[in-house]
């Protein structure tokens, strides 16, 4: 059985990953509403992510005979005045996000929980991938500065990206 301190700080990482989506469905409306269809869904790819990230943690939980416990979701911006400032956000919130999970691994090491330990080992690889992918759209943005055709062919790239359900949720 999981650890009550366990249980609490997993159901706190659930909630954060519903923050996220959230997060990454207003920075995919803003973008859509200004015509950005290929970071509008980028970020749209990004909220499904982050919901199956909180699926994830839900099974797991319930797996494990604990209560999953949902809060009400805080409210998230709505507007960035650039396409990089939504980068440079999700890259200091996936960081953030990184933290928690550390903290959740340093709790399951000190308990002696190895099957948690097994489940973020997923989780650990995915935030490594989580903040390469944000620092390189930073980068590109900072590249296509200049160029007042580079972010039009950004855009279009951005557009190609599809959504791949989690492997986690794929087991079973």
């Amino acid at each position: 059985m999981i650890t009550k301190n366990l249980q609490n700080a997993i159901n706190s990482q659930i909630n954060a990953e519903l923050w996220s989506a959230y997060l990454y469905l207003a920075m995919s409306l803003d973008a859509e509403r200004k015509a950005l269809k290929g970071i509008s869904n980028w970020f749209w790819v990004q909220w499904l992510e982050e919901q199956d990230h909180a699926r994830i943690f839900q099974k797991y939980l319930n797996d494990r005979d604990a209560q999953v416990i949902l809060e009400p979701i805080k409210g998230v911006p709505t507007e960035w005045n650039t396409p990089i400032q939504m980068f440079k956000e999700t890259l200091k919130h996936e960081q953030e996000v990184t933290a928690m999970i550390n903290n959740i691994v340093k709790l399951a090491r000190e308990q002696g929980d190895n099957e948690t330990l097994s489940r973020l080992q997923w989780f650990i690889d995915e935030q490594i991938e989580e903040e390469a992918n944000a620092r390189d759209m930073i980068a590109t943005l900072e590249l296509l500065a200049d160029s007042g055709s580079g972010i039009y062919m950004f855009d279009r790239e951005l557009a190609e990206r599809k959504y791949q359900k989690a492997t986690p949720l794929l087991e079973k």
